[in-house]
């Protein structure tokens, strides 16, 4: 039996007891009195009232016999008064493996305790069980659950083909056909859902979307902010959490699972499986597969159509690949890879951070004076060759390239695979490009002292709450605000 029908069993039995408890004292019988008429001894009763042991049936008629009620009375799921639901929820919560690492004796929830105090009591554990249940973690703990993650996702060929289905059902429930997801197919999504899409000028600063589960609302930024990739993909994944029946997030490996689900549904509605892989199948027969014509096909940005290349790729072309975002300061924001390309691993196996090899495609790219276009790029590492797509791109946090890579065996599928260009790669041997010439040590080791760039999120604490870093107050706030005019109602 799991721990929840265990909990959930437990809880029964102490209903049960406290409308046992409840009806005999309501008689104006004792312990001794019930059991006089039942024929069992009072430390049976007693347990049964303290929901410690669960009575037979045929002890059930003769209790509600005595009592001169219903055995369905006994039986009803709800406490009896407010003071004995009180008394079940602190005796559930005492009961809670969380319980004896308080260092606490337990409060027995008998009838000499005062009501004040025992609303107290059940105050106190609810918020203590609220503070437990936060999606809180340390960084460290939080790189750990990601490193699991992006694991569990290799594992899987990044793809995973529940949401995959589920996307593809609902656009073709909207109309879609074929091509780029418009605006107006995703709005038919959301109505196909009971939800309005509405955009709004003054969302929580600390949110990307906002739902009104109550009244059908899915709030979005202004549709005036350039790239309309970005909305829909918002959209979607606010729509995401309805389809895939998410729940509050009660750790933060569980937002993060969360996070990746709702970004793998968005992707699998704005490029859907059926007409993507058609359009891929196509492109492998000519050996002319380029994520710049993936990216046009469906409307989308180039790291999205890379992305969407990794989850389909392995499954539907036999081809195994690596993608990877990597800034200019050399640091991979985000990596993938099935094919063995050797990504950069701190001790605990994160790559988020790590600076990849100065000869790899996603950096080299980075010096092309033309970066209208995609680079091509072979590498030798000691895992083997590697061909590699890489296109680069410029946010206000600065430049930032986008690769996608195969093995040499499978670069026959790309475009770009005449590229003469070839480097070599040690990494994470330190002498190929980490440890500094020696001509050049000897000369300006004793005579540099530069001022390090401080990285101020390093001193920032990871946010909190179920939805980690989201401001409660201004997220109702705001929902009062824009609520509909018979919201009271």
């Amino acid at each position: 039996m799991t721990e929840r029908s265990e909990r959930t069993t437990s809880t029964d039995l102490l209903t049960l007891g406290r409308r046992v408890r409840h009806f005999r004292t309501g008689a104006g019988l004792t312990l001794e009195d019930l059991a006089e008429r039942t024929g069992v001894d009072t430390s049976q009763l007693s347990r049964i009232e303290n929901g410690l042991r669960e009575p037979r049936l045929s002890l059930l008629d003769a209790v509600a016999g005595a009592l001169g009620v219903p055995v369905a009375t006994l039986l009803a799921s709800t406490p009896p008064t407010r003071r004995a639901g009180l008394e079940i929820e602190l005796d559930r919560a005492q009961r809670d493996p969380f319980y004896p690492t308080l260092g606490l004796p337990p409060v027995r929830p008998s009838q000499r305790l005062p009501l004040p105090v025992l609303e107290n009591l059940v105050g106190l554990h609810r918020e203590l069980a609220r503070r437990a249940t936060q999606a809180v973690a340390t960084p460290a703990e939080a790189r750990r659950a990601n490193t699991a993650l992006r694991l569990d996702m290799q594992a899987r060929d990044n793809y995973l083909p529940d949401i995959e289905e589920a996307g593809e059902e609902l656009v073709r429930a909207a109309g879609y056909t074929s091509g780029a997801l418009t605006h107006r197919t995703v709005a038919r999504m959301a109505e196909h859902l009971g939800f309005t899409l509405l955009h709004v000028d003054d969302l929580p600063r600390s949110t990307r979307t906002v739902t009104d589960l109550v009244h059908g609302r899915i709030y979005l930024p202004p549709a005036s902010i350039p790239g309309g990739h970005g909305l829909r993909s918002l959209a979607l994944q606010a729509i995401a959490h309805r389809v895939l029946g998410h729940t509050r997030p009660t750790s933060y490996a569980d937002f993060l699972r969360q996070r990746l689900e709702i970004t793998c549904f968005a992707a699998a509605c704005l490029v859907p499986q059926g007409a993507a892989v058609e359009w891929l199948v196509d492109r492998k027969r000519e050996r002319d597969l380029a994520v710049e014509d993936f990216r046009d096909a469906f409307g989308v940005t180039h790291e999205a159509a890379a992305q969407r290349l990794t989850n389909l790729a392995t499954v539907h072309l036999g081809i195994q690949l690596h993608f990877l975002r990597v800034g200019d300061d050399g640091g991979l924001t985000r990596g993938y890879e099935n094919d063995g390309l050797p990504l950069p691993v701190d001790v605990t196996g994160a790559i988020e951070g790590q600076i990849v090899c100065r000869h790899w495609s996603a950096r080299s790219a980075f010096a092309r004076r033309d970066r209208t276009t995609e680079t091509y790029q072979y590498t030798d590492t000691p895992a083997g060759t590697f061909w590699c797509s890489t296109q680069t791109g410029t946010t206000s946090a600065g430049d930032f390239s986008v690769t996608v890579g195969v093995p040499f065996d499978s670069a026959r599928w790309f475009r770009g695979r005449e590229t003469t260009v070839r480097r070599r790669s040690s990494c994470p041997d330190e002498g190929c490009c980490r440890r500094p010439p020696a001509d050049l040590v000897e000369r300006w080791s004793a005579a540099a002292w530069p001022s390090a760039t401080m990285h101020q999120h390093v001193l920032s604490a990871l946010p909190t709450g179920s939805f980690p870093g989201v401001d409660d107050t201004e997220v109702l706030t705001f929902l009062e605000r824009h609520a509909p005019s018979d919201a009271a109602d």
